[in-house]
Protein backbone atom coordinates (compact mmCIF):
# COMPACT_ATOMS: atom_id res chain seq x y z
CA UNK A 1 0.00 0.00 0.00
CA UNK A 2 2.82 2.36 0.04
CA UNK A 3 3.48 3.21 -3.49
CA UNK A 4 6.92 3.76 -5.23
CA UNK A 5 8.58 5.82 -7.81
CA UNK A 6 11.06 3.61 -9.24
CA UNK A 7 12.29 6.33 -11.51
CA UNK A 8 16.11 6.76 -12.36
CA UNK A 9 17.96 9.59 -10.20
CA UNK A 10 18.03 12.73 -11.93
CA UNK A 11 21.67 13.26 -12.14
CA UNK A 12 20.74 17.20 -12.46
CA UNK A 13 20.49 16.77 -8.67
CA UNK A 14 23.86 15.92 -8.11
CA UNK A 15 24.66 18.62 -10.07
CA UNK A 16 23.07 21.82 -8.23
CA UNK A 17 24.99 24.68 -7.25
CA UNK A 18 25.78 24.10 -3.55
CA UNK A 19 25.93 28.19 -3.07
CA UNK A 20 23.44 28.81 -4.77
CA UNK A 21 21.11 26.43 -2.77
CA UNK A 22 22.39 26.37 0.91
CA UNK A 23 20.85 29.31 1.90
CA UNK A 24 17.18 28.09 0.89
CA UNK A 25 18.24 24.66 2.12
CA UNK A 26 19.19 25.78 5.63
CA UNK A 27 16.01 27.69 5.82
CA UNK A 28 13.70 24.51 4.37
CA UNK A 29 15.12 22.38 7.17
CA UNK A 30 14.94 24.37 9.88
CA UNK A 31 12.58 22.65 12.68
CA UNK A 32 9.49 24.90 14.44
CA UNK A 33 9.58 27.17 16.64
CA UNK A 34 13.17 28.56 15.84
CA UNK A 35 14.40 32.10 15.40
CA UNK A 36 15.09 33.54 11.78
CA UNK A 37 18.30 32.86 10.93
CA UNK A 38 19.40 29.58 13.98
CA UNK A 39 20.57 26.85 11.81
CA UNK A 40 20.67 23.52 13.11
CA UNK A 41 24.17 22.06 13.52
CA UNK A 42 25.05 19.01 11.17
CA UNK A 43 25.19 15.58 12.18
CA UNK A 44 28.48 14.01 14.29
CA UNK A 45 30.88 12.14 12.41
CA UNK A 46 29.66 9.35 14.13
CA UNK A 47 26.20 9.72 12.11
CA UNK A 48 23.81 10.70 14.75
CA UNK A 49 20.74 12.71 13.98
CA UNK A 50 20.74 14.81 16.86
CA UNK A 51 19.93 18.47 15.32
CA UNK A 52 20.69 17.18 11.61
CA UNK A 53 19.04 18.98 8.61
CA UNK A 54 17.94 17.36 5.56
CA UNK A 55 18.47 16.99 1.90
CA UNK A 56 16.25 18.69 -0.19
CA UNK A 57 15.78 17.67 -3.63
CA UNK A 58 15.86 20.47 -5.66
CA UNK A 59 14.51 18.17 -8.68
CA UNK A 60 11.90 16.55 -7.09
CA UNK A 61 8.58 16.20 -8.99
CA UNK A 62 6.82 18.71 -6.62
CA UNK A 63 9.91 21.36 -7.46
CA UNK A 64 9.63 20.39 -11.49
CA UNK A 65 5.59 21.01 -11.00
CA UNK A 66 6.30 24.00 -9.14
CA UNK A 67 8.23 25.63 -12.53
CA UNK A 68 5.48 23.80 -15.06
CA UNK A 69 2.66 25.76 -13.31
CA UNK A 70 4.53 28.89 -12.65
CA UNK A 71 5.02 29.01 -16.84
CA UNK A 72 1.47 27.66 -17.11
CA UNK A 73 0.17 31.21 -15.08
CA UNK A 74 -0.73 29.46 -11.87
CA UNK A 75 1.27 31.46 -9.65
CA UNK A 76 -0.70 31.21 -6.51
CA UNK A 77 -1.11 27.14 -7.10
CA UNK A 78 2.70 26.96 -7.24
CA UNK A 79 3.57 28.99 -4.13
CA UNK A 80 0.95 26.27 -2.67
CA UNK A 81 3.02 23.05 -4.15
CA UNK A 82 6.27 25.17 -3.03
CA UNK A 83 5.10 23.95 0.50
CA UNK A 84 6.18 20.16 -0.46
CA UNK A 85 9.08 21.45 -2.98
CA UNK A 86 11.42 23.26 -0.32
CA UNK A 87 10.73 20.31 2.12
CA UNK A 88 13.28 17.41 2.57
CA UNK A 89 11.35 14.01 1.33
CA UNK A 90 12.46 10.66 2.00
CA UNK A 91 13.91 9.18 -1.64
CA UNK A 92 13.11 6.00 -2.32
CA UNK A 93 15.45 3.15 -3.82
CA UNK A 94 13.86 1.22 -6.95
CA UNK A 95 14.92 -1.98 -8.39
CA UNK A 96 17.31 -0.55 -11.23
CA UNK A 97 20.17 0.48 -10.10
CA UNK A 98 20.23 0.55 -6.38
CA UNK A 99 23.92 1.40 -6.00
CA UNK A 100 23.65 4.34 -8.79
CA UNK A 101 21.14 6.04 -7.07
CA UNK A 102 21.55 5.30 -3.41
CA UNK A 103 25.34 6.91 -4.48
CA UNK A 104 23.57 10.02 -6.27
CA UNK A 105 21.16 10.98 -3.64
CA UNK A 106 23.71 10.45 -0.98
CA UNK A 107 26.90 12.22 -3.10
CA UNK A 108 24.20 15.39 -3.61
CA UNK A 109 23.33 15.20 0.01
CA UNK A 110 26.85 15.40 0.71
CA UNK A 111 27.16 18.05 -1.54
CA UNK A 112 25.05 20.20 0.38
CA UNK A 113 26.20 19.45 3.91
CA UNK A 114 22.64 17.29 4.42
CA UNK A 115 22.13 14.35 5.43
CA UNK A 116 19.85 11.94 3.17
CA UNK A 117 16.91 10.20 3.98
CA UNK A 118 16.16 7.08 2.03
CA UNK A 119 13.77 4.17 1.82
CA UNK A 120 14.48 0.67 1.31
CA UNK A 121 11.34 -1.13 -0.11
CA UNK A 122 11.67 -4.09 -1.54
CA UNK A 123 11.51 -7.31 0.48
CA UNK A 124 10.10 -10.76 -1.15
CA UNK A 125 6.37 -10.93 -1.27
CA UNK A 126 5.43 -7.30 -0.93
CA UNK A 127 2.24 -5.69 0.29
CA UNK A 128 0.40 -8.96 -0.31
CA UNK A 129 0.34 -8.41 -3.86
CA UNK A 130 -2.01 -5.20 -3.15
CA UNK A 131 -1.26 -2.09 -5.00
CA UNK A 132 2.43 -1.66 -4.12
CA UNK A 133 3.11 -5.78 -5.29
CA UNK A 134 6.42 -6.53 -6.21
CA UNK A 135 9.45 -6.70 -4.46
CA UNK A 136 12.92 -9.06 -4.91
CA UNK A 137 12.07 -12.52 -6.42
CA UNK A 138 13.77 -14.43 -3.88
CA UNK A 139 15.99 -13.96 -0.70
CA UNK A 140 19.40 -14.33 -2.54
CA UNK A 141 18.08 -11.37 -5.04
CA UNK A 142 16.90 -9.06 -1.78
CA UNK A 143 20.41 -9.94 -0.47
CA UNK A 144 22.14 -8.94 -3.17
CA UNK A 145 19.89 -5.58 -3.35
CA UNK A 146 20.51 -4.32 -0.15
CA UNK A 147 24.86 -4.96 -0.39
CA UNK A 148 24.29 -2.53 -3.70
CA UNK A 149 22.31 0.18 -1.77
CA UNK A 150 24.79 -0.06 0.98
CA UNK A 151 27.65 0.09 -1.34
CA UNK A 152 25.92 3.05 -2.78
CA UNK A 153 25.86 4.72 0.46
CA UNK A 154 29.00 3.94 1.51
CA UNK A 155 30.61 6.24 4.04
CA UNK A 156 28.33 9.62 3.28
CA UNK A 157 25.66 10.51 6.01
CA UNK A 158 22.33 8.89 5.65
CA UNK A 159 19.04 7.86 7.29
CA UNK A 160 16.91 4.40 5.88
CA UNK A 161 13.75 3.66 6.75
CA UNK A 162 13.29 0.04 6.40
CA UNK A 163 10.62 -1.93 4.27
CA UNK A 164 8.02 -0.19 5.02
CA UNK A 165 4.71 -2.74 5.85
CA UNK A 166 6.76 -5.80 6.00
CA UNK A 167 6.57 -6.56 10.02
CA UNK A 168 3.05 -5.30 10.32
CA UNK A 169 2.18 -7.76 7.42
CA UNK A 170 3.74 -10.75 9.47
CA UNK A 171 1.81 -9.60 12.42
CA UNK A 172 -1.54 -8.94 10.74
CA UNK A 173 -1.50 -12.59 9.18
CA UNK A 174 -2.02 -11.03 5.45
CA UNK A 175 2.09 -12.66 4.48
CA UNK A 176 1.51 -16.01 4.69
CA UNK A 177 3.12 -17.85 7.93
CA UNK A 178 5.86 -20.00 5.19
CA UNK A 179 7.25 -16.67 4.32
CA UNK A 180 7.69 -15.66 8.32
CA UNK A 181 10.90 -16.84 8.98
CA UNK A 182 12.41 -15.99 5.50
CA UNK A 183 11.23 -12.33 6.22
CA UNK A 184 12.68 -12.23 9.45
CA UNK A 185 15.71 -13.56 8.28
CA UNK A 186 16.24 -10.72 5.44
CA UNK A 187 15.17 -8.17 7.62
CA UNK A 188 18.16 -8.80 10.61
CA UNK A 189 20.14 -8.79 7.00
CA UNK A 190 19.54 -5.56 5.57
CA UNK A 191 19.47 -3.95 9.69
CA UNK A 192 23.39 -5.70 9.97
CA UNK A 193 24.37 -4.69 6.62
CA UNK A 194 23.26 -1.26 6.95
CA UNK A 195 24.73 -0.49 10.04
CA UNK A 196 27.86 -1.92 9.71
CA UNK A 197 28.54 1.51 7.26
CA UNK A 198 30.22 4.24 9.31
CA UNK A 199 27.24 6.96 9.07
CA UNK A 200 23.89 5.23 7.93
CA UNK A 201 21.22 5.27 10.66
CA UNK A 202 18.51 2.31 10.41
CA UNK A 203 14.57 2.53 11.53
CA UNK A 204 13.04 -0.65 11.19
CA UNK A 205 9.58 0.07 9.95
CA UNK A 206 6.86 -0.56 12.94
CA UNK A 207 3.19 0.28 10.81
CA UNK A 208 1.14 3.29 12.83
CA UNK A 209 -1.13 3.41 15.29
CA UNK A 210 -4.41 2.11 13.75
CA UNK A 211 -3.17 -0.56 12.63
CA UNK A 212 -1.85 -3.26 15.04
CA UNK A 213 -3.81 -1.78 17.79
CA UNK A 214 -1.73 -3.42 20.50
CA UNK A 215 2.07 -2.47 20.74
CA UNK A 216 2.81 -5.37 22.65
CA UNK A 217 1.99 -7.88 19.22
CA UNK A 218 4.88 -6.21 17.41
CA UNK A 219 7.73 -6.53 19.91
CA UNK A 220 8.90 -9.95 19.23
CA UNK A 221 8.37 -9.64 15.17
CA UNK A 222 10.61 -6.39 15.56
CA UNK A 223 13.28 -8.28 17.80
CA UNK A 224 13.22 -10.90 15.07
CA UNK A 225 13.85 -8.97 12.52
CA UNK A 226 16.95 -6.70 14.06
CA UNK A 227 15.58 -3.99 15.80
CA UNK A 228 18.59 -4.64 18.65
CA UNK A 229 20.98 -3.82 16.27
CA UNK A 230 18.71 -1.07 14.56
CA UNK A 231 18.94 2.48 15.74
CA UNK A 232 15.11 2.47 16.44
CA UNK A 233 11.72 2.06 14.66
CA UNK A 234 9.20 4.30 12.03
CA UNK A 235 5.44 4.75 12.29
CA UNK A 236 3.45 6.03 10.40
CA UNK A 237 4.90 5.77 7.00
CA UNK A 238 2.67 6.17 4.25
CA UNK A 239 -0.55 6.75 6.80
CA UNK A 240 -2.30 9.49 8.05
CA UNK A 241 -2.76 8.34 12.16
CA UNK A 242 -1.92 11.78 13.89
CA UNK A 243 1.71 12.89 15.26
CA UNK A 244 -0.36 12.56 18.93
CA UNK A 245 -1.51 9.21 18.19
CA UNK A 246 1.89 8.23 16.50
CA UNK A 247 3.68 9.56 19.54
CA UNK A 248 1.84 7.89 22.85
CA UNK A 249 1.64 4.32 20.42
CA UNK A 250 5.38 4.68 19.83
CA UNK A 251 5.98 5.55 23.65
CA UNK A 252 4.74 2.37 24.54
CA UNK A 253 5.95 0.07 22.15
CA UNK A 254 9.68 1.94 22.93
CA UNK A 255 8.93 1.05 26.67
CA UNK A 256 8.43 -2.64 25.77
CA UNK A 257 11.66 -2.67 23.38
CA UNK A 258 13.73 -1.29 26.10
CA UNK A 259 13.54 2.31 25.35
CA UNK A 260 14.41 2.52 21.47
CA UNK A 261 14.06 5.75 19.83
CA UNK A 262 11.52 6.14 16.61
CA UNK A 263 10.57 8.73 13.57
CA UNK A 264 7.30 9.36 12.81
CA UNK A 265 6.03 10.41 8.79
CA UNK A 266 4.03 13.10 9.50
CA UNK A 267 3.70 13.54 5.48
CA UNK A 268 0.37 13.67 5.33
CA UNK A 269 -1.08 13.37 8.68
CA UNK A 270 -2.17 17.33 9.42
CA UNK A 271 -5.61 16.41 9.47
CA UNK A 272 -5.57 12.88 10.44
CA UNK A 273 -7.14 9.93 9.23
CA UNK A 274 -10.25 9.48 7.08
CA UNK A 275 -13.06 8.58 9.55
CA UNK A 276 -16.15 7.06 9.01
CA UNK A 277 -16.95 4.00 7.15
CA UNK A 278 -15.05 4.62 4.24
CA UNK A 279 -13.79 1.97 1.78
CA UNK A 280 -9.60 1.64 1.62
CA UNK A 281 -9.17 5.25 3.87
CA UNK A 282 -5.55 4.11 3.68
CA UNK A 283 -5.86 4.86 0.11
CA UNK A 284 -5.75 8.41 -1.57
CA UNK A 285 -8.17 9.52 0.88
CA UNK A 286 -9.70 13.21 0.06
CA UNK A 287 -9.29 16.31 2.22
CA UNK A 288 -5.95 15.13 4.13
CA UNK A 289 -3.42 17.74 4.72
CA UNK A 290 0.39 18.21 5.14
CA UNK A 291 1.60 17.63 8.29
CA UNK A 292 4.43 19.27 10.44
CA UNK A 293 7.65 19.82 8.37
CA UNK A 294 10.62 17.66 8.80
CA UNK A 295 12.49 18.88 11.58
CA UNK A 296 14.81 16.99 14.62
CA UNK A 297 12.98 19.00 17.26
CA UNK A 298 9.79 17.26 18.61
CA UNK A 299 8.10 16.23 21.61
CA UNK A 300 10.08 13.59 22.73
CA UNK A 301 13.88 13.24 23.19
CA UNK A 302 12.92 9.65 22.33
CA UNK A 303 11.25 11.28 18.69
CA UNK A 304 14.49 11.25 16.86
CA UNK A 305 12.53 12.84 14.01
CA UNK A 306 9.40 13.84 12.37
CA UNK A 307 9.96 13.25 8.99
CA UNK A 308 8.41 13.07 5.67
CA UNK A 309 8.56 9.54 4.53
CA UNK A 310 5.69 9.10 1.60
CA UNK A 311 6.36 11.70 -0.74
CA UNK A 312 3.22 13.96 -1.01
CA UNK A 313 1.62 13.63 -4.06
CA UNK A 314 2.56 10.18 -4.86
CA UNK A 315 -0.39 8.37 -5.61
CA UNK A 316 -1.62 5.46 -3.00
CA UNK A 317 -2.81 3.61 -5.78
CA UNK A 318 -5.40 3.03 -8.66
CA UNK A 319 -8.10 4.40 -6.17
CA UNK A 320 -10.35 7.52 -5.31
CA UNK A 321 -9.44 8.32 -9.49
CA UNK A 322 -5.94 7.90 -8.99
CA UNK A 323 -2.81 6.49 -10.81
CA UNK A 324 -0.73 3.94 -9.90
CA UNK A 325 0.85 3.29 -6.96
CA UNK A 326 4.17 5.83 -6.65
CA UNK A 327 3.08 8.31 -9.46
CA UNK A 328 3.44 11.36 -9.02
CA UNK A 329 -0.41 13.32 -8.42
CA UNK A 330 -0.23 16.96 -8.56
CA UNK A 331 -3.58 18.11 -8.15
CA UNK A 332 -3.80 15.69 -4.96
CA UNK A 333 -0.36 17.63 -3.78
CA UNK A 334 -1.93 20.61 -4.09
CA UNK A 335 -4.71 19.65 -1.87
CA UNK A 336 -2.39 18.69 0.57
CA UNK A 337 -0.57 21.85 0.47
CA UNK A 338 -4.04 23.61 0.43
CA UNK A 339 -4.90 22.36 3.67
CA UNK A 340 -2.15 22.86 5.38
CA UNK A 341 -1.68 24.75 7.90
CA UNK A 342 1.80 24.57 9.47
Amino acid sequence: MYGTNTGPVRRAACAVSVLGLLAALLGACAGPGKPDGEVTPAPSASGSMSGAPFWVNPDSAAARQVNVWKKDGRAGDARLLERIASEPVAEWIGIDDPAGQARGFTEAATAAGRYALLVAYNIPHRDCGQYSKGGAADGDTYRAWIDKVASGIGDRRAAVILEPDALTHVVDGCTPAGFHEERYALLTYAVRTLKALPRTRVYLDAGNAGWVRDPRQLVAPLQRGGIGEADGFALNTSNFYTTEANTAYGLELSRDLGGKHFVIDTSRNGRGPLTGGHDEAWCNPPGRALGIPPTTRTSSPLIDAYLWIKRPGDSDGPCKGGPAAGTWWPEYALGLARNATS
